[in-house]
């Protein structure tokens, strides 16, 4: 399994763990990764982006889910929600 791989595969593990109401944080992924989890951060980052871009996961920056390529500064990861039949948020 590639870093990449292995990285994602992380991610969705730990989003799904926790629950769709729920969102992590990228530098818990790193941690979960390596010892020297810091190094790990843009790699997590950009495994999250191609996720996100893929719909398998949301990026979230205040709360709020937000377009994956364009994302800067903080950010927190989640399995997505699906849209309230009812229109309602």
């Amino acid at each position: 399994m590639s870093e990449e791989t292995a990285i994602e595969a992380e991610i969705l593990r730990q989003v799904e763990a926790i629950g769709a109401d729920k969102s992590i944080c990228p530098s818990e992924v790193a941690r979960a990764m390596a010892p020297d989890w810091r190094t790990k951060l843009s790699a997590v980052r950009r495994a999250a982006i191609r996720l996100a871009v893929a719909g398998r996961i949301d990026i979230l920056r205040k709360g709020r889910p937000v377009d994956p390529i364009s994302v800067k500064g903080v950010i927190r990861l989640r399995l997505p929600i699906a849209p309230d039949p009812a229109g309602e948020a």
